[in-house]
């Protein structure tokens, strides 16, 4: 029988998801916007992305601070921001965060490079409609 064992590691599971909880609400009332928009795309959690990227814009030179955090993150990440900004684009009240972050990577990634993110066919499609 390994009921137990494996309710043992879904209370593990449960217990780390907590702990990322408040690692993610600590960043971001201590400002620290990139480990927070790393932590924050390493959950899944696209809401969230988008609760930062609106911190930064609020901030004095928000514009500036955004673009030095998004152009900061790996590959994958920004893979997985584009994914979450095509559904921000789609809503009126988050479109414009939607834009500034395509803004900064059209500016900051190689057309070549940008070729090279997974479903970014799929993204431009859907990104054009409310573009």
């Amino acid at each position: 029988d390994v009921t137990e064992i494996e309710e043992k590691e879904a209370q593990a599971k449960q217990e780390e998801q907590i702990m990322k909880e408040q690692e993610l609400s600590n960043l971001l009332h201590e400002k620290r916007y990139l480990k927070a928009l790393g932590l924050a795309i390493s959950l899944d959690r696209p809401h969230t992305v988008l609760t930062v990227v609106k911190a930064i814009l609020k901030e004095a030179d928000g514009r500036k601070h955004l673009e030095k955090n998004i152009v900061r993150l790996r590959k994958d990440q920004k893979e997985a921001v584009l994914t979450f900004l095509v559904t921000w684009n789609t809503n009126s009240r988050n479109c414009h965060e939607a834009q500034a972050v395509i803004e900064i990577l059209l500016k900051h990634e190689e057309p070549d490079s940008l070729l090279q993110y997974s479903g970014i066919k799929s993204a431009v499609e859907s990104l054009l409609p409310y573009t």
